[in-house]
C-alpha cells in the first residue's frame, strides 16, 4: 500500500486517499476532498514522492501574507499536466480537476514569481545526481526551433521566418549534455538565433557559474563567437555539417538538442504557440520539461549484478 493511502476504518474495504501536500497539512484543501488518479498524465506516487519534498513553500506559509490556500497542490499540478500533454483550452478543463481559473491562477502565480523554473532546477539537479554528474552543468548545446503561432499570438510577439517558412514564434533553448533544459527563451520567429543567442547565454552562464562549453550550428556563427568569449568566458564551439554529406545524418552532440525539441512536440500545448504572452509559453516548456524528469526520476533503478 503506498504512504499516500490509507484504510478508512478497520474491518472496512473501502479506501481513503490521504494527501500530504502543504494545502492539505496547513491550508483549506481538506474542504475539497482528494480526487482519485484516472489520467495517464496524472503524477503516480512514485512520482509524488520525488515532487513532494522539492516544491516551493507558498508564500502564505513563511509569513509573506495571502490566504491559505484551499485546493491539493498535487492535484493543481496534475491539471496543468492534462493541460500541457493533452492541449486542451483552460476552460475545458475536466470537472474533477480544481476550477479551471483556480488553476490558472496557480499558474500564473508560478509564472510570475518564477517558481515553475525554479521547481525545474531542483529536479535537473536531481536527474543529474541520479545519474552520476556534478549538479552544475559544465557545457551545453543550443539550438531554436520555430512554431506556428495561433490567432491569439498578438502582432508584436510573432514574425515569420523566411528559412522555415513558419509565420509564429521561435523557441531558443539551451541543454546540457543530458538532454536536460538549462534555459529557454521565446521570441517572434524573424528574431535571428545569434541576437536570441547572446541574451539566452548571457542568462544561463550567469545562471550556470560552470558552464564552459556550448556546442551549436553554423547559424551560431560571426561575432557571437567571440563576444561570448569575450563577455561571458564561455566557448561556443560550432559543429558543421560536411559539404559531401546526403540526406539525413545525425550530427555530433547537435542531436541532443534536436532531441529535446521532439520531446517538446509531444506535448501537444506545444505543437505550436497557443499563449498571449512570451512569458507562459517559456512557461509551458517547463512544465513539459518537468514531466520528463519527474517520470525519469519515479523509475526504479536496474538491478545491478
Amino acid at each position: 500500500m503506498s504512504q499516500f493511502y490509507g484504510i478508512a476504518e478497520a474491518g472496512s474495504t473501502s479506501v481513503t486517499l490521504a494527501c500530504d501536500c502543504l494545502a492539505h497539512r496547513f491550508g483549506n484543501a481538506a474542504d475539497h476532498g482528494v480526487r482519485e488518479r484516472r489520467y495517464p498524465t496524472d503524477m503516480s506516487d512514485a512520482e509524488w514522492a520525488v515532487v513532494r519534498p522539492l516544491l516551493p513553500v507558498p508564500g502564505w506559509l513563511r509569513g509573506r501574507g495571502g490566504q491559505p490556500e484551499s485546493y491539493c497542490h498535487r492535484a493543481m499540478l496534475d491539471a496543468i499536466r492534462y493541460l500541457v500533454d493533452n492541449g486542451v483550452k483552460w476552460r475545458a478543463m475536466p470537472a474533477d480537476f480544481p476550477p479551471w481559473d483556480r488553476v490558472y491562477v496557480f499558474f500564473r502565480r508560478w509564472r510570475e514569481r518564477g517558481l515553475v523554473r525554479e521547481f525545474h532546477d531542483r529536479l535537473r539537479r536531481k536527474v543529474r545526481e541520479r545519474a552520476g554528474r556534478d549538479t552544475e552543468p559544465s557545457a551545453g548545446v543550443i539550438d531554436s526551433q520555430s512554431v506556428k503561432a495561433d490567432a491569439v499570438v498578438g502582432a508584436d510577439s510573432r514574425g515569420f521566418d523566411g528559412g522555415k517558412l513558419i509565420n509564429g514564434r521561435k523557441r531558443h533553448a539551451v541543454v546540457d549534455t543530458l538532454g536536460l533544459l538549462l534555459g529557454v527563451m521565446v521570441t517572434a520567429a524573424d528574431v535571428g538565433d545569434r541576437v536570441a543567442a547572446q541574451v539566452l547565454l548571457a542568462q544561463v552562464s550567469a545562471a550556470h557559474h560552470l558552464l564552459a562549453l556550448v556546442w551549436a550550428d553554423d547559424g551560431y556563427t560571426g561575432s557571437l563567437v567571440g563576444h561570448c568569449l569575450a563577455a561571458l568566458a564561455l566557448v561556443l564551439a560550432i559543429v558543421k555539417r560536411s559539404d559531401d554529406m546526403r540526406g539525413f545524418v545525425v550530427l555530433p552532440k547537435r542531436w541532443i538538442v534536436e532531441r529535446f525539441f521532439a520531446h517538446l512536440m509531444r506535448s501537444r500545448r506545444l505543437a505550436r504557440d497557443f499563449e498571449r504572452s512570451t512569458g507562459s509559453a517559456e512557461a509551458m516548456v517547463y512544465w513539459s520539461a518537468t514531466m520528463l524528469m519527474t517520470r525519469r526520476l519515479a523509475r526504479r533503478r536496474p538491478s545491478r549484478a
